[in-house]
Formats: C-alpha cells, sequence, structure tokens
C-alpha cells in the first residue's frame, strides 16, 4: 500500500528557501514511492488552512489540521515548529501532532534568531517525532538542549544552461553590462547596503531578484535612492527560471548575516560564477567542505573580483563545482530522507 506524507508550513509553493527545500524533499518522496499532500496557510497546495500563514491574524483550528493530516503515515513539518513566525500557529500544530509519526525540519532556531531570543518554548519534543537541521550548527546547539536530531544537507540536483543573452535583453542590459545577481529575498539580515555597496565600486548592474518583506521596504527604498548605480528589483515579464538569472549574471553577491543555509552559496558553485559573500556562522559547514568565495568585507574583494571579472579562474570554478556535487548533492540527501523515513515508521 502507498504510504502517505503530509508537508505542512505556514506557506508553500513561494520564491522563499523553505518552500523552495519542500518541493525538493516532495519530489525525493515521490521517487521513493510516497503520496505527497501539501499543507499550508497559503500557496499553490492541496489544502490551505487558515490561520497557519504568518501574515493571518486568525488562529487555525486544530480540527482542521487534523482534517488536513487525517491517513497521512507521517506528518514533514517544515519550520513551523522551529521558528516563532506564529506562536498560535505553532502550539495548535504540535498538539495536533502530539502522539503521532511526524518529522520536524528546522531551517531556523529561535535563538538564532536575535529578535526570537527571548522564545524558548520552540521546538517542541515528542517520543514520535524526529528532528532534521540542515546545518552542524543547529544540530550541536539543539544536542546542548538535549534534542537529538538528524544532519540531512539541503541536496542539489545538476543545474540546467540557461538562457543568457535573452534574459539580459529581458533585463535590458548592454552587451557590456557587469551584472551581479543578488538572489534573495530583500530583508534586513540578507545585507543588501554591502552588495549596493560592491555593486557600485565595480560599476556593476545590480538585480535583487526577491521582494521586500518583514517591512524592509522603507529601507531598501531609501537605500537604493542613494545607489551610484542601476539596480533591477523582480523580474520582467516572461516565463523565466533562476537558471537563466546565474546565467546571466557575471557574479554573485550573497553578503547575508544570517542564514539557516544559504542556497546561493551551492547554487553559485553549480552555475560557475564568483560568488561574493559573508562568511555567516554557517558558512563554516560550506569552508569545511572545501567551497571558496570572496569575503564581502576583505579589504581586497573590489580589487579580487575586478582581477577575477578581466580573467575569470577556470580551475577556481571547477573545483566549486566539484564540491557542490561532492557534498551536497541530492543522491546523498536522498538515502539519509530514506533512512530516516524508515525510522520514524517503526
Amino acid at each position: 500500500m502507498t504510504k502517505t506524507a503530509a508537508i505542512l508550513s505556514f506557506r508553500l509553493g513561494g520564491a522563499d528557501g523553505v518552500s523552495i527545500e519542500s518541493s525538493k524533499w516532495a519530489g525525493l518522496l515521490t521517487s521513493l514511492g510516497w503520496a505527497v499532500r501539501t499543507v499550508a496557510g497559503t500557496g499553490p497546495v492541496d489544502i490551505v488552512v487558515s490561520g497557519l500563514d504568518f501574515n493571518d491574524d486568525t488562529k487555525p483550528d486544530a480540527s482542521l489540521i487534523d482534517r488536513a493530516t487525517r491517513g497521512c503515515d507521517v506528518v514533514i513539518v517544515e519550520n513551523l515548529l522551529s521558528l516563532p513566525l506564529k506562536l498560535s500557529a505553532s502550539r495548535v500544530v504540535a498538539a495536533a501532532l502530539a502522539g503521532r509519526p511526524a518529522i520536524l525540519r528546522h531551517f531556523d532556531l529561535a535563538w538564532q534568531r536575535h529578535r526570537f531570543a527571548h522564545i524558548t518554548e520552540l521546538p517542541p519534543v515528542d517520543p514520535s517525532w524526529r528532528h532534521v537541521v540542515i546545518n552542524e550548527l543547529s544540530r550541536r546547539q539543539l544536542q546542548d538542549r538535549g534534542i537529538a536530531a538528524t544532519l540531512i544537507p539541503l541536496g542539489f540536483s545538476a543545474v540546467t544552461t540557461g538562457r543568457r543573452s535573452d534574459m539580459r535583453s529581458a533585463l535590458g542590459l548592454a552587451p557590456d553590462d557587469v551584472l551581479q545577481l543578488q538572489p534573495t529575498r530583500a530583508i534586513e539580515r540578507k545585507g543588501l547596503p554591502d552588495a549596493v555597496a560592491l555593486a557600485g565600486a565595480l560599476g556593476a548592474v545590480l538585480w535583487i531578484t526577491g521582494p521586500a518583506e518583514e517591512g524592509y521596504e522603507p529601507t531598501l527604498a531609501e537605500l537604493l535612492a542613494r545607489a551610484p548605480g542601476r539596480v533591477i528589483r523582480g523580474w520582467p515579464p516572461g516565463d523565466w527560471t533562476m537558471d537563466d538569472a546565474y546565467a546571466a549574471c557575471d557574479l554573485v553577491s550573497f553578503p547575508s548575516h544570517w542564514e539557516g543555509f544559504g542556497l546561493p552559496m551551492i547554487e553559485a558553485a553549480q552555475h560557475r560564477k564568483l560568488l561574493v559573500a559573508r562568511t555567516y556562522p554557517v558558512a563554516t559547514d560550506f569552508a569545511r567542505a572545501g567551497l571558496r568565495w570572496v569575503g564581502v568585507d576583505s579589504p581586497a574583494a573590489v580589487a579580487d573580483v575586478q582581477a577575477f571579472l578581466r580573467m575569470p579562474d577556470s580551475g577556481w570554478l571547477d573545483h566549486n563545482a566539484m564540491v557542490a556535487a561532492r557534498a551536497f548533492g541530492v543522491d546523498g540527501a536522498r538515502s539519509r530522507f530514506a533512512a530516516l523515513l524508515e525510522e520514524c515508521l517503526r
């Protein structure tokens, strides 16, 4: 008989990292012969439960959570029992899943964000639940709190070649324009001032693909009003993909102060693009694996990037692509995930 998993979160199907990675796990489940049901407060999901979305002021009904996940062999909770973006939703979900097989995947944890550090009730624990983290720092921090967690780094499939010239034309770029891709949302922790400063020093066009969220729009507007060069926000009309965005750019900026993982670190390597990033705490996992990047706060950052753009180092790019495939390939994630599912159902 086919087993069924529910994937449950605040929101799903968007451009945020949790949504992207939840979609990957849905694909892994399907490849392992499972049926998948998606449940969230908003997004293109199978079941929308009012009150789960952290932008929704209403409290979710526990009976609706129970109904949405009824008949599922396991419920996979994506960050909703990790980060207190909406405690009322977290409490209802935890109560509804008590005693049921569940996998709690933690992309971020409350104490890792300054504004949530005072909240201690997440993540909840239950003998029927298994905890998953995506970085070693979180695994150690949970262990220090008496919670055992399985480390399953995010797995990445091979990328396809994007449409460089078409994407650049759609963005209105001249042939000799240097395009600096910032493949993130515009929020405080993403370090946008450093991305703007780098683009200005390089004379590059900066492209911020994601929307402003978490009240950052006024700050961003003020920052971009002072930007020395052109800044593109969002996507042009058309059916474009992140493969196209990476193909179009000449370098990738990722000056984030905090990430639970950091998809652009691996995506830039896969697409053989120079990465300029801040060494945020979890980035030590990438450094340990052998990934290389230019430090955004290095005094020589601008000169190093300019030298690379004049004469790209193919050896550097080959090395990073190899590290991404070896240490963060989808096959490793699939085998760890399959083992965890078996353990959860014992």
